[in-house]
């Protein structure tokens, strides 16, 4: 998969067959949508183009409300990542301001889309919008594809959902901790990229060998406080392993400097500075109570146990 950061960059495209939108979580309905963008490239001799956005929209248009509080599914990171595993053959990363946000649709499509991606094929989810204040719809795609000379197609509602999947929902499954409602919307595991340090002084204190999760985006939503059963991905292979989110602040969902994330390996591997994968599995348990040191140890000895026995 290519990756650009602008229109400008993204030249040579063999008759794009193109999308757009956020795609936080490259959910079941995205993937709907992405396969169908494959299938229409494939037959026209062309190459699928997915247009997405930097920041989330919703950060920068309504930064002290919707934007405010909104936590995102996936860091930039693990879109780009998500998305590879698709099939899809460009990726356009476009950095959304608010001068971008005051483009027409007309202007997005003509000026965009037309003028400089040169699109053959547009195909947008069912009830998508687009443009300033939202203006462009299917309905104005389509008048707008008989004086452009491109094909427009939209996905039915059916075709993307047979239950109403959405990033709002897959959020608020998160935030419930309900780690397997959350897999099953999105159509793979819930996963976090991040780098990972040994904490010598935990490790030493709990006689497990512990690593701290360093994340590269405070908007990245973390689920609730509490033990989760996750797989390890390094370039190593991948391993069972524990994860403890701890000290959240109550009511809040974002990346703190009281949150902490823990890692317990259950197998011997080295991970000093190194880039992982962590896909979530089961939540084991909510946040203990404050313990003394020997019952956590015995806690944690039990969750190890647990999540050593599941089979995953």
């Amino acid at each position: 998969m290519r990756i650009f950061y602008s229109l400008d960059e993204a030249k040579g495209i063999k008759n794009p067959v193109v999308t757009t939108g956020t795609f936080d979580g490259v959910h079941v309905g995205h993937q709907v949508i992405i396969r169908r963008l494959r299938k229409l490239a494939e037959d026209i001799g062309g190459e699928s183009v997915l247009i997405t956005f930097h920041p989330h929209p919703r950060k920068v248009l309504y930064p002290d409300t919707q934007g405010k509080e909104l936590m995102l599914i996936c860091s930039q990171k693990e879109k780009i990542a998500l998305l590879e595993k698709t099939g899809l053959d460009n990726l356009i990363i476009l950095n959304f301001n608010i001068e971008f946000s005051k483009i027409s649709s007309h202007s997005f499509i003509e000026d965009y889309l037309v003028g400089k991606l040169k699109a053959k094929t547009i195909v947008v989810g069912f009830n998508h919008h687009f443009g300033y204040k939202r203006q462009g719809d299917y309905d104005y795609l389509y008048k707008l594809s008989r004086k452009y000379g491109f094909e427009v197609e939209e996905i039915p509602e059916q075709d993307i959902q047979n239950e109403s999947v959405s990033s709002t929902k897959i959020r608020k499954a998160l935030m419930e901790g309900n780690i397997q409602r959350a897999n099953a919307y999105l159509d793979h595991y819930y996963l976090i990229i991040g780098e990972f340090y040994l904490n010598e002084k935990r490790s030493q204190e709990l006689e497990l060998k512990i690593f701290d999760l360093k994340l590269d985006e405070e908007v990245k939503l973390i689920p609730p406080d509490g033990v989760y059963a996750v797989n390890l991905e390094t370039h190593a292979g991948i391993t069972k392993g524990m994860l403890s989110v701890l000290g959240r602040i109550p009511g809040e969902s974002s990346l703190s400097d009281e949150l902490k994330l823990e890692f317990y390996p259950l197998t011997e591997i080295d991970l000093q500075s190194t880039q992982i994968i962590i896909y979530f599995h089961k939540r084991i348990r909510d946040k203990s109570p404050d313990q003394c040191l020997d019952s956590l140890k015995k806690q944690l000895t039990r969750d190890i146990k647990e999540v050593e026995d599941l089979i995953y």
